[in-house]
């Protein structure tokens, strides 16, 4: 069970209705009016509880497990333990998320207001938006409907926020536009200067940073990361991206929509990222570049040129994933050779 202190338990729920809010297939259908009482991982769960299988890693421990119920790909039904009741569905990550929200789903917003908190009057802050001690909001502000605004959060002025949208603790938001459904995690930075100057005969001349972030609707922007508001273009961020803590995107970037965007990546000005773009851990993308839809960059590649739609790079410099790699493996024979004296 989840930590009683931090996390509300709703149900029980009987694996009929589980099964119906996924869309799964009950193992036997006589089962459907067992009831489980929570969720939890396979090797940890017991008779009253669902846990679910979506690794082959972990089929040693599937098969042993003492949940009461799973919830399994057809291809691995046929590893269940006896007795255990099964949930099958051809995505079961997916499932178990929305059971486990089921299970723990998150409070509605109440519409408080704590009088430590600074909202200006001419502010407009929806119905049902709650609004932390310490978050300041400035004039000219629009909050929408069921929002939560966390301790300590910054929304300056003129910032305008869709329904349904949470700003976490010590967040600041300027010069942006934010969808429905944005979750801004705590820390975040969104709308400051882009990183834009001039190069003289006397040092350096700050070029004014004109343009917005506009951030479309389901998307969530992780802790401490960092959105610069465009020169002049606006900063786009694509319907649906999973944007993760510790990023920095620079002025004038576009997302194309669902793109997945891992921990200390790096992406500089006025590069466009295709739509289901994926690039991994600190990954560096220079300024300027066009990113096909559906590219894969992989973690810690350094990106200096375009990259085709579809096509996977890896290293750094980075290139054609399948080049790289084989490249690694021939050093590594290379070096085995010379260490054995060959």
């Amino acid at each position: 069970m989840a930590d009683p202190r931090f996390f509300k338990l709703a149900g029980p729920f009987s694996l009929a209705y589980l099964a119906g809010l996924v869309g799964a297939q009950l193992g036997d259908e006589a089962r459907g009016s067992a009831v489980a009482k929570d969720v939890a991982p396979l090797d940890r769960a017991g008779p009253d509880d669902v846990s679910f299988l979506d690794n082959r890693k972990y089929v040693d421990v599937f098969a042993t497990s003492k949940a009461g119920a799973c919830i399994v790909h057809p291809g691995l039904v046929s590893r269940a333990p006896a007795g255990m009741a099964l949930l099958i569905s051809l995505e079961p990550y997916r499932a178990y998320a929305l059971i486990a929200a089921a299970f723990y789903p998150e409070a509605a917003p109440d519409g408080w207001i704590s009088p430590g908190a600074t909202v200006d009057p001419s502010a407009v802050v929806g119905r049902g938006t709650r609004v932390e001690a310490g978050a300041v909001i400035g004039a000219g502000v629009e909050i929408g409907r069921g929002c939560r605004i966390a301790p300590n959060a910054v929304i300056e002025h003129g910032v305008v926020i869709g329904d349904d949208c949470v700003v976490g603790a010590n967040a600041s938001l300027s010069h942006c536009i934010l969808g429905k459904g944005v979750i801004v995690y705590p820390g975040a930075r969104i709308g400051q200067d882009g990183f834009g100057f001039a190069v003289g005969a006397t040092g350096y001349t700050k070029v004014p940073q004109l343009g917005r972030v506009i951030i479309h609707d389901d998307v969530e922007i992780g802790a401490n990361t960092t959105i610069d508001r465009g020169s002049g273009p606006d900063t786009v961020i694509g319907a649906g991206c999973r944007i993760d803590n510790l990023v920095q995107i620079g002025h004038n970037v576009e997302l194309g929509r669902g793109c997945v965007i891992v921990s200390q990546v790096g992406i500089s000005g006025s590069t466009k990222v295709g739509d289901y773009v994926q690039m991994g851990g600190q990954a560096g993308l220079t300024g300027h570049l066009n990113i096909g839809a559906k590219a894969r960059i992989s973690a810690q590649a350094g990106v200096m040129r375009d990259v085709a739609p579809g096509e996977t790079v890896a290293g750094s410099p980075a290139q054609p994933g399948r080049e790289h790699w084989k490249q690694m493996a021939f050093l590594e024979r290379l070096t085995k050779k010379k260490a054995q004296g060959g």
